[in-house]
């Protein structure tokens, strides 16, 4: 009885000393230093605000596609700049290794090329993982025949990675699809649970998607693009050329963009889960047409450009864009085709090239009437089109003009529109991150932007 007691008594101690709360409702405290969203490298802050989008520019057919509508949008950041052939490169790169060392991992020298335990515990995988560490033998029969191009079909005798072969595949969560409350077919209506919501599924992952893509650039875009010109230089060497480093990378279209997104999402959470990061959740996607527009005005209200005024020229006479001037004369602004990215100055919040240079993709899918339905708070109207689907729903939303657009195109309210699995010599992409929380020295009292 006597240890009984004694007992009963050391356990009322620890329960006393674990509930430091004194029995109030205080949430779950994590032990962690304070959460900040620090600046991914290469972006720039937009921060939130409300906006009057589609004014400031002209109509010049007529078309009132850009109906003016006072829109509220979240802060994020963005690509200061496109991105360039050699970022682009880093993700052609990445899909390249890991194929040639999946197909070594299957030779002779597996072990080489894999990592089957936990070089921290000693436990052992389910399955095997590439180790990355491992230099790949390029020279190797097995590369040879699934990789390189086969002699019947090599220009000039040149040994080259087949880009055919260039698949990346990914995985995306189609949430348009799991929102849904009304079905579409009956299939849906068969798989649902009834139990749950309509749109419910009893196997969640039917809403996991599973793509496969090639990902080299289109780099006969410039001459498919323009068959009565000659830009067969650039079609050799645009993309792989020292030279256009810092150019920006064309000849890839929606398809392809999304799946930069997802690949750099991936590299970066991987990254951050290895040194268990809280911010270990973090994603990369194309703007939506709001989120473009509001970052390339910069902050300033009803501005036809991003540098704020009415005239593509300074107070010197300097064009501020690179685009196709006055009656066609292309070197006038300083480039014949593409520039390296940042050559003109920046907006008022350091987002380089928001006109000019190469148009961009966006998240929105493309209707002329979408200003009418969509909602006023970060809208959006996206449809994610399958081979399947007819044309005229593959399209998507493309804003800030390019080298060879007149100035109408370089306006922040313009809309125009490219098919999705098209890619085109004078259309190239940037990111956004969503901004997560307090940024560090920002000011959480700070009044939002308002214009």
């Amino acid at each position: 009885m006597k240890k009984l007691l004694v007992l009963s008594f050391v356990i009322l101690i620890f329960v006393s000393c674990g509930d430091t709360n004194q029995g109030e409702l205080v949430g779950v405290r994590k032990k962690s230093k304070q959460f900040y969203h620090p600046d991914p490298y290469g972006m720039k802050f937009v921060p939130q605000g409300s906006y009057t989008m589609g004014v400031g520019g002209q109509d010049i057919a007529s078309s009132q596609i850009t109906q003016p509508k006072t829109i509220s949008v979240s802060s994020f950041f963005m690509d200061e700049t496109e991105i360039t052939n050699n970022e682009y490169r880093e993700f052609v790169n990445w899909v390249r290794d890991s194929i040639a060392r999946k197909i070594l991992s299957e030779g002779e020298n597996a072990d080489a090329y894999l990592i089957r335990e936990d070089p921290k515990t000693g436990e052992e995988y389910e399955e095997p993982i590439l180790n990355w560490e491992t230099e790949i033998e390029w020279n190797s029969e097995e590369l040879e025949e699934a990789l390189f191009l086969p002699e019947g079909e090599r220009f000039f005798h040149r040994k080259e990675i087949d880009a055919r072969k260039l698949i990346y595949e990914y995985f995306w969560i189609d949430l348009q699809a799991a929102a849904r409350k009304e079905f579409r077919d009956d299939a849906d209506r068969t798989n649902a649970s009834f139990a749950n919501r309509p749109q419910g599924m009893t196997d969640r992952s039917v809403y996991i998607k599973n793509d496969r893509i090639n990902v080299y650039p289109d780099t006969l875009a410039w001459i498919h693009d323009y068959a009565y010109s000659f830009n067969d230089p650039l079609t050799e060497k645009y993309f792989w050329h020292v030279a256009y480093d810092h150019y920006p990378v064309v000849g890839v279209n929606w398809n392809q963009a999304r799946a930069f997104c997802i690949w750099r999402t991936e590299k970066l959470n991987k990254h951050l889960s290895s040194q268990k990061d809280e911010m270990s959740l973090t994603e990369f996607r194309l703007p939506t047409e709001a989120e473009w527009e509001w970052a390339a005005r910069g902050g300033n209200h009803l501005n036809p450009y991003p540098w704020g005024g009415p005239y593509t020229r300074n107070e010197n006479g300097c064009f501020l864009a690179n685009f196709k001037p006055l009656r066609g004369n292309y070197v006038a602004d300083g480039g014949l085709r593409t520039l390296i990215v940042g050559h003109y100055p920046p907006n008022d919040w350091g987002l380089y090239d928001m006109a000019g240079n190469v148009a961009e993709w966006t998240n929105s899918a493309f209707d002329p009437l979408s200003y009418n339905y969509t909602w006023d708070m970060n809208p959006n109207y996206t449809y994610n089109a399958k081979d399947s689907d007819p044309a005229i729903m593959k399209r998507k939303v493309v804003r800030g003009g390019s080298w060879k657009d007149i100035a109408y195109y370089l306006e922040v309210t313009t809309r125009a529109y490219e098919y999705q699995d098209t890619a085109k010599c004078y259309i190239g992409f940037r990111c956004i991150q969503p901004y997560l929380g307090r940024n560090k020295g920002d000011n959480p009292n700070k009044a939002s932007h308002v214009y």
